[in-house]
């Protein structure tokens, strides 16, 4: 478990001394709100709430999507195996860290050619077609915090 709070993802793309999360606005709930919406449901993935909006803004992501995709496919990290919190490849995928698996997916779904250039709808369509996915992903993004 401390290896995931100090490690950093192998793709060397994270510079937490440039991270804006360390010049937060007095006005700036993201931290606040995400902490509160895991420590409801007594999930894991509290501990990581910071690297969540770190990795987002990093990707220019909504800083609610990567905790709602960890929220639906592990119950923020209850139900997760091998750092992976988000399900990625059937959950087939193995990361070095949970810090590790959060930037992977979050520069995936950023910069990927499958993902860069599509919405909300067509991103959670792409990421998973069953059902009513990205109605539930976006139900729970509305639980954590309104759009802004």
């Amino acid at each position: 478990m401390f290896a995931g709070l100090v490690s950093l993802p192998a793709s060397g793309s994270l510079h937490p001394e440039r991270s804006p999360m360390n010049e937060r606005r007095p006005d700036d709930t993201r931290l606040d709100r995400l902490k509160v919406f895991f420590s409801k449901f007594n999930c894991p993935a509290k501990e990581y709430a910071r690297e969540f909006i770190v990795a987002a803004e990093l990707n220019h992501l909504d800083w609610r999507l990567l905790p709602s995709i960890s929220y639906l496919e592990s119950q923020g990290g209850k139900t997760a195996r091998n750092n992976n919190l988000f399900g990625w490849n059937c959950g087939r995928a193995s990361f070095a860290s949970v810090t590790a698996g959060i930037h992977e997916v979050a520069r995936k779904l950023g910069t990927s050619r499958l993902y860069r250039s599509k919405n909300l709808d067509q991103l959670l369509a792409t990421y998973n077609p069953a059902g009513d996915y990205a109605g539930k992903v976006k139900s729970v993004m509305q639980r954590i915090a309104p759009a802004q």
